[in-house]
């Protein structure tokens, strides 16, 4: 893997594998668990939904259900309408993108220069059997209630790869694509920068300084706000009563 692409091939997958493909003009990744035989364990609100807000820029902006062309796949069957976590051939995850590995245990100098989030973290991945173990786990059982900026697909691949929460309420989940959009949006939005420089160059320089740290800090690797949580306890809790999962945390 390098700073410019983190792509690989079906040859080079291995089960564990957290993987991830970019949607409609790179503006947004689904993410899920490889397990072998060609099939993706993923998180997902059902086609259109995945925003939230119920119109049709819903679909515009972004799916992260299988097969969104409408195409009913002969393995898998029509997945469009379903919801949670659920189990896609590598086709149908793909959804006519390209395949890319997500990156654990980076160096904090690769994970400023790499730029886009939702590719890598600087947190470690624990054994690829864990993180088969919680993915198939959870297929049966689910992972709360779907939100693009708390709980989602990426929010999900990570803690099945390292079995890490956000403890806090008041947060975004682990996601480094909404750490990104958060960072990005804080940057635009900070009207400081016009006191710290008058030059282009510099408030390019310091808009692009104030997007790293900030996706520095928010990243599941240095957060000092996460616990490790096994699998079963989130089955058990999912179990008591109707669940909600807010910034990583089942509450009820």
């Amino acid at each position: 893997m390098g700073l410019l692409s983190n792509m690989i091939s079906r040859d080079e997958l291995k089960p564990g594998d957290h993987i991830y493909s970019w949607r409609i003009a790179y503006i947004y990744a689904h993410h899920g668990i490889y397990i072998g035989d060609d099939t993706v364990i993923h998180f997902t609100r059902a086609a259109g939904q995945e925003v939230g807000t119920g119109t049709f820029l819903d679909k515009l902006f972004l799916s992260s259900s299988p097969v969104p062309t409408g195409a009913i796949c002969e393995r898998c069957g029509d997945q469009s309408h379903l919801h949670g976590v659920i189990k896609s051939c590598i086709d149908c995850f793909l959804a006519g993108g390209k395949l890319y590995i997500f990156e654990y245990g980076v160096s904090p100098a690769f994970f400023i220069a790499k730029a886009r989030g939702g590719t890598c973290t600087l947190a470690a991945s624990d054994p690829a059997e864990d993180g088969l173990h919680r993915a198939k786990s959870l297929l049966d059982q689910g992972f709360g209630v779907y939100s693009l900026f708390k709980n989602n697909c990426e929010d999900f691949a990570i803690y099945c790869k390292t079995g890490l929460l956000i403890q806090t309420h008041y947060s975004i989940g682990r996601s480094g694509q909404m750490a990104s959009w958060t960072a990005a949006a804080s940057t635009v939005m900070s009207s400081p920068l016009r006191f710290l420089t008058t030059s282009g160059t510099g408030l390019v320089f310091v808009a692009g300084a104030m997007y790293s740290v900030s996706r520095f800090v928010a990243d599941i690797g240095v957060r000092r706000d996460v616990i490790k949580i096994p699998v079963e306890r989130l089955i058990i809790e999912a179990g008591a009563e109707e669940p909600q999962i807010v910034s990583g945390l089942l509450t009820t």
